[in-house]
């Protein structure tokens, strides 16, 4: 039985991103890059102004002050979308709009409110140096700089800031598909409701939630429903799953008469890695590859479902993504309560973590069977109990991952 550390080290073992596809702009968001986009336009592609004003030479107007204004023809008018038509003469001002090029001849910008805003003559009370109010062409960017780098996950203001610099399309990672498929003749899918209502089945939550965290995580379900338990149904629906990037299966990983997985992924030439993993909720984790495809076997329980995804399918979609990051970043708290635990195995407790307390306090969310969703879905944090630890006492420096949009990533393995 591996250690969670040592089955991350192996699902990761030879797993490499996946090719690169030319993305359109609208659709770069999330997505990461596997070049470095350049920009094929310079910003600002011209000097142009910051202010509403008047455009001058700052030697025209040094020295003026409120009770000894200069006072200066203005020759044109010119707004923002339009270009001046002649230049800034010595003794002469353009009045100017925000972001209107600045005339040939002009190094500086009085703002509005420092003169008498004179449509044909203006009175400037303020004098200023030379380029202020001014954005130089280039001081954004330039035409053939690096915009973003490689391996960056494109963000909505990065789309902003291509779309600026005349950036179509990006190289992205292509996203990985990510079978999903859910095995047990006690399951049906939510257009059953009827029998769930009956009692005669229960509805296959984890399918939905799986689909969901692949979203999430940036790849794409391909959700292969419901298989019972019969070997050649789950083996039929193994080959089809294999033509994807990864494979996920929830159920049929325990040692039960109908708990078929193990053998029908051998029956389709599949391998097996590992079986099983020093950790509670989690421990029925099976891992090996499907045709050549990855496969992950998940245990059936909701919670252990969820949790084995964070640690383990998680990095695995980052990877294929081509994130540097990989793992759900841990942060230090402590016990904001007594726990107790088995012992032998690391154990993740669903927790909720008061991050105003400095370190952040953590208290469980509710009842901690691998069964019972609610307190995972009040939880933003699993909680981290080490094999060693069976009592631990209100207090305890801990280790915790925070969950939902409170998860970031890092380099290592958290525990």
């Amino acid at each position: 039985m591996r250690s969670a550390a040592e089955a991350s080290e192996r699902t990761l073992h030879g797993l490499a991103p996946l090719p690169a596809e030319r993305v359109g702009l609208g659709g770069a968001h999330g997505r990461v890059l596997a070049e470095s986009p350049r920009a094929v336009l310079t910003l600002p592609p011209w000097a142009n102004s910051a202010m509403d004003g008047y455009a001058v030479r700052a030697a025209d107007v040094a020295g003026a002050t409120p009770g000894h204004p200069v006072a200066l023809p203005v020759v044109e008018t010119v707004a923002a979308g339009a270009f001046p038509s002649r230049p800034v003469a010595p003794g002469t001002a353009t009045r100017i709009m925000t972001g209107a090029p600045l005339p040939e001849g002009a190094d500086t910008v009085v703002r509005v409110e420092d003169t008498d805003g004179g449509l044909h003559e203006v009175l400037v009370h303020d004098g200023r140096d030379a380029g202020r109010n001014v954005r130089q062409a280039g001081e954004d960017v330039r035409a053939g700089e690096v915009v973003l780098e490689a391996g960056a996950t494109v963000l909505g203001t990065q789309v902003g800031l291509l779309a600026a610099a005349g950036v179509a399309g990006v190289s992205a990672h292509r996203r990985p598909r990510v079978a999903i498929l859910s095995t047990g003749d006690e399951l049906v899918a939510l257009d059953r409701l009827d029998e769930a209502r009956a009692g005669k089945r229960i509805i296959s939550s984890n399918g939905y939630a799986l689909a969901a965290l692949v979203r999430e995580a940036g790849g794409v379900p391909v959700e292969l429903g419901i298989v019972p338990d019969a070997i050649d149904w789950l083996r039929a629906k193994l080959h089809e799953a294999a033509s994807c990037d990864l494979v996920v299966t929830t159920a049929g990983v325990s040692v039960g008469a109908f708990d078929l997985t193990r053998a029908a992924v051998e029956a389709v030439g599949g391998t097996i890695d590992f079986w099983k993993v020093r950790m509670r909720p989690g421990a029925q984790l099976g891992f090996g590859s499907v045709r050549g495809t990855p496969w992950l076997g998940l245990p059936g329980n909701p919670v252990s479902a969820i949790v084995t995804f964070e640690l383990f399918v998680r990095p695995m979609i980052r990877r294929m993504l081509g994130q540097r990051d990989l793992f759900p970043r841990a942060i230090d708290c402590v016990a904001g309560e007594p726990l107790r635990s088995a012992g032998g195995a690391m154990h993740l407790f669903r927790a909720r973590l008061d991050s105003a307390a400095s370190p952040p306090r953590a208290t469980l969310a509710g009842a901690q069977g691998s069964h019972l969703l609610q307190a995972l879905a009040r939880a933003d944090a699993l909680l981290l109990v080490t094999a060693e630890m069976t009592e631990v006492p209100a207090g305890t420096a801990l280790r915790a991952i925070p969950l939902g949009e409170r998860m970031t990533f890092a380099g290592e393995f958290p525990f």
